[in-house]
């Protein structure tokens, strides 16, 4: 089954869509290609952000902050100590994410 997916509508300013219509043409895609893929970097990041976020104020354990993000437990702690936020762990998060691995295989 192929997933249409849904349409959504936005207005940008000049600015944003000269910019748009700049990589529309570098990386010869057409407007709604690229703006496509620039929305879907960005929700990455913000992924990221929010998740390291919740993580640094100790709401969530690192493995949480993975799967938010969908990424690896190891890429999220890199990030972690890119940004200079202190690793935060406990046996208990421990073997909650080692429990939520063995589920993920």
């Amino acid at each position: 089954m192929i997933k249409i997916g849904e349409t959504i509508t936005t207005r940008v300013d000049n600015d944003m869509a000269h910019d748009i219509d700049f990589f529309s043409k570098i990386e010869k895609l057409d407007r709604s290609t690229i703006t496509r893929k620039l929305l879907a970097r960005a929700l990455e990041e913000e992924k990221v952000d929010y998740a390291l976020e919740k993580y640094k104020k100790g709401e969530i354990t690192i493995g949480k902050a993975a799967e938010i993000s969908k990424r690896a437990i190891r890429d999220m702690m890199v990030l972690a100590a890119e940004r200079r936020i202190p690793f935060q762990y406990s046996v208990k998060e421990l073997r909650e994410d080692f429990e939520a691995a063995k589920k993920a295989k």
